[in-house]
């Protein structure tokens, strides 16, 4: 059963020498339907307030301008009226109608896999969460969690070296995958671990959307505008978190605000439209729920629409 591509991800996030028209999908969403869901569904909540997280020194960043490239969910027209209003903080993410209960409220561990064919085979979707070793993917899940031990963190870049599941709400996974870039292991196994890493991403057919992480608080790396090239080249849609956004390397750089504007200079020259980006912090809180509420209406999209 063919899932994939879904336009509403490959439009906004494919390279420049990619055609800008949808591409076939199980089911598309017509004028008339985009128009019946003008509303937000179910309980679907507003977009997150300006508040500080209850252990952070740092407010919650402004709302990006409306005049900022944004990025339209499915649902809101590329020429709708947008307010601040409906831009998620320290983000450029427009929140449509799909967007849904964001809630995290069970999240279980499913089992690794050292191959994509041994990954759960069920129609749930899933969210992959990809980064340079040391970019903070499993504190990222513990965050997104609330669970302190939900993925394993360690000082040592390179621990995960297997493709890890989590099932949350029992409804959709979190998917916990081997960083890039260094590995606590021999350049024979880091050499396989990016090759079954790809195989998972062409061949996964429930996978929704990919969070690749960015390290906010350093200068952009090339071997993560290489790996953000490489998902838009197959059709793999993406959203970047800038992780670590609280922090500031002494003398490796700029703020985590001039990092990322730099990072999102760099990938305009290989992206026609703008990627969703938000900025985040496992330390204090920052964009949590943002994130999930982005992701929320992603999924919320592929399961009604996307067939």
């Amino acid at each position: 059963m063919l899932l994939r591509p879904r336009p509403f991800l490959l439009q906004a996030l494919k390279p420049f020498h990619s055609a800008r028209g949808p591409l076939a999908v199980r089911r598309t969403l017509s004028a008339h339907a985009a128009a019946a869901d003008a509303a937000p569904r179910g309980d679907a909540p507003p977009p997150a307030p300006r508040t500080r997280h209850k252990n952070s020194r740092t407010p919650v960043p402004p709302r990006v301008s409306v005049n900022t490239a944004l990025f339209f969910p499915p649902g809101v027209e590329r020429d709708a009226a947008v307010t601040e209003e409906m831009v998620l903080p320290g983000s450029n993410i427009v929140v449509g109608p799909y967007a849904g209960d964001s809630r995290v409220k069970e999240a279980e561990f499913i089992g690794c896999s050292a191959h994509a064919r041994d990954c759960p085979k069920d129609d749930r979707p899933e969210f992959a969460v990809l980064g340079r070793s040391n970019v903070g993917k499993s504190s990222l899940i513990n965050a997104l969690t609330r669970r302190k031990e939900a993925a394993l963190t360690s000082k040592k870049p390179g621990k995960t070296q297997t493709i890890n599941h989590f099932l949350i709400n029992k409804s959709w996974y979190l998917v916990d995958l081997p960083g890039y870039g260094f590995a606590a292991a021999s350049k024979t196994a880091r050499m396989d671990w990016s090759s079954f890493t790809k195989g998972y991403f062409l061949n996964r057919d429930t996978l929704v959307g990919v969070l690749l992480l960015v390290d906010a608080s350093v200068p952009p790396q090339k071997i993560d505008l290489d790996c953000a090239n490489w998902l838009g080249r197959n059709n793999v849609g993406l959203t970047f978190v800038f992780t670590k956004c609280d922090k500031v390397k002494k003398g490796k750089g700029g703020r985590p605000e001039e990092n990322i504007k730099e990072f999102q200079e760099n990938i305009k020259l290989v992206y026609p439209e703008p990627p969703p980006w938000i900025m985040t912090s496992s330390t204090t809180g920052l964009g949590r729920d943002g994130l999930l509420l982005h992701m929320s209406q992603l999924r919320n999209y592929w399961d009604n629409e996307a067939t």
